[in-house]
């Protein structure tokens, strides 16, 4: 039985070249919404195997419709496609159990492939969006330092001076350079001057997020 789709999208040339693709791939295109009320109320009604919503939509974003249909427990696995590359949104999709985020750009490329990962329970994110907004785990060694190791670590990548370090935490220049230390030994540093900044810059996007 063909895979029974319902898909959304506030761009009407966009909502007929995806319509056309997926019947061509002869997947069941059973309502097609150019909004995310009516998306939402066609996915009710029908309960479709898949719905491909736009992010950006009028009434209702393609989010907002999906996290309606978690609260309502309906079993319609969704994928987003979008030109955003964003990792609010990444963050947003994955904590709503979205199967799959595109970039539209890639949409006619990497669709068919999304379609048949989420339909074996796999989850497929554009590997554009990934690689954009290089998701990275904390590093272990990371883990190990105090708060005010890790902002002392960030004014390093910031190219600052202890004296600029300490200025800053209000703390004296001794005991930036007590931090230093601790620093170096709990990520098994050389006592080179410079392998604190390599790492500091290598780290420095996970960094930034600290004041």
């Amino acid at each position: 039985m063909s895979t029974s789709i319902v898909i959304a999208d506030d761009h009407p040339l966009i909502l007929k070249g995806l319509k056309d693709f997926l019947i061509e791939k002869e997947f069941n295109v059973i309502a097609s919404a150019k909004n995310g009320k009516e998306a939402f109320t066609l996915i009710s009604a029908h309960q479709p195997d898949i719905a491909i919503l736009d992010i950006q939509m009028p009434m209702l974003t393609g989010l907002q419709v999906a996290e309606k249909c978690k609260e309502a427990n309906l079993d319609t696995k969704i994928i987003i496609i979008t030109f955003e590359k964003s990792e609010e949104i990444y963050n947003k999709a994955k904590s709503l159990g979205i199967y799959g985020y595109i970039l539209k750009e890639f949409a006619i490329a990497e669709l068919e492939y999304c379609i048949s990962c989420v339909l074996r329970e796999y989850h497929y994110f554009s590997p554009e969006l990934i690689e954009y907004i290089e998701i990275k785990k904390i590093p272990e060694a990371l883990k190990k330092l105090t708060d005010t190791e890790i902002k002392v670590l960030k004014r390093i990548a910031d190219n600052k001076t202890a004296k600029e370090i300490a200025s800053d935490l209000s703390i004296s220049d001794r005991t930036v350079e007590k931090h230093k230390s601790n620093i170096r030994t709990k990520l098994k540093l050389e006592s080179k001057a410079n392998s604190i900044i390599l790492y500091a810059k290598e780290y420095e996007d996970f960094l930034r997020k600290y004041k």
